[in-house]
């Protein structure tokens, strides 16, 4: 039995290992802490209007069993549940809803998207109306009351979608992709014709805290040009200055932004919202460009149902010193 060597043994390359060692490394690989399941520690809540809707909602936040991932409760309607995942996905024009036996939860994204920032992938979200709060505009009320509630670690390890292969959707001049890639990461760009947005692009990697600190506090935005049309549209009966950003034709009513480029940092916190309908933490490279959530929606439809674009993978809480648990492998061939 012939080991390659990577600085992990005293033998040097070429020598021949002993079956005691080459035992020993597979025991270690082996028994290395995987990253596990996380839910909150306890309840936490939250009031507010729906942004569509305009209607008051209470919000609470329970943690859930290992394997259980995100689950809606309609507490109004006999705790009538629905799973957070992309066949339960209803309409997604300006917002995306979720729909089981006739039962709707709308404008899921923002604290889907919180929930992947804070790495949850277990939890019970009850609600006593059809629309989440839309707070403040932005994951950042959701990150706060998550914080408040405290995270806690679970025996189950997390199951990544690792892609294999690319896959892209192309609709006139929009455009989403997702890429093979060792790391979640997303790239996006919007072009609006409006002197305080124009082009803008924006790239995240949702490791160490940067979804927290870079994407979750972006906040909605629209043009009040446009709001009495939508009004009349049945949506943003709950829109006001407080929660979200109010776009004029030349500026902006309730300044100052947050980022200089605040609205595609948004456009990121939705993606991330909805691509959490995949059900699993993806390891890809995501890149869209005017997308929206119908295309949002649309990457997660043909993941699910396309199993040759990703495999399931589990993931190491962290790299060993001087290699990563990938350069492990090759170390084992030949081994039987």
């Amino acid at each position: 039995m012939t080991v390659r060597c990577y600085g992990i043994a005293a033998t040097k390359c070429g020598e021949i290992a002993t079956y005691d060692f080459a035992l020993r490394l597979l025991i270690w690989i082996q028994e290395k802490p995987l990253i596990t399941e996380q839910t909150v520690r306890v309840a936490a809540s939250c009031q507010g209007v729906g942004l569509h809707s305009g209607a008051p909602v209470s919000l609470q936040i329970l943690p859930a069993p290992a394997g259980t991932g995100i689950i809606f409760r309609r507490v109004d309607l006999d705790g009538f549940e629905i799973e957070a995942v992309g066949k339960n996905v209803a309409r997604v024009s300006y917002a995306t809803s979720l729909m089981k036996k006739g039962v709707l939860i709308s404008t899921t994204e923002h604290l889907l998207s919180a929930f992947v920032g804070m790495g949850i992938d277990n939890a019970i979200v009850q609600l006593d109306n059809l629309e989440l709060p839309i707070l403040d505009g932005s994951a950042k009320p959701f990150i706060d009351l998550i914080k408040k509630a405290g995270i806690r670690k679970q025996r189950r390890p997390r199951t990544y979608i690792r892609i294999l292969r690319p896959l892209e959707f192309r609709e006139g001049n929009k455009f989403i992709g997702v890429y093979p890639a060792r790391a979640y990461s997303v790239s996006y760009k919007i072009n609006f014709p409006h002197p305080m947005i124009g082009r803008e692009t924006f790239s995240v990697e949702l490791t160490n805290g940067q979804y927290v600190s870079k994407i979750a506090p972006a906040r909605t935005f629209g043009f009040l040009h446009e709001a009495e049309a939508m009004r009349q549209q049945g949506l943003i009966r709950g829109a006001s200055s407080e929660n979200a950003l109010v776009l004029t034709r030349d500026g902006l009513v309730n300044p100052p932004l947050r980022f200089e480029d605040e609205f595609v940092r948004h456009k990121i916190l939705d993606l991330i919202g909805d691509l959490a309908l995949v059900g699993r933490r993806i390891l890809g490279r995501v890149v869209a460009d005017r997308a929206g959530h119908a295309m949002h929606t649309a990457l997660v439809s043909r993941l699910l149902r396309d199993r040759t674009l990703w495999e399931e993978t589990t993931l190491p809480e962290e790299p060993a010193e001087g290699y990563t648990h990938q350069e492990m492998r090759p170390a084992l061939q030949g081994m039987n």
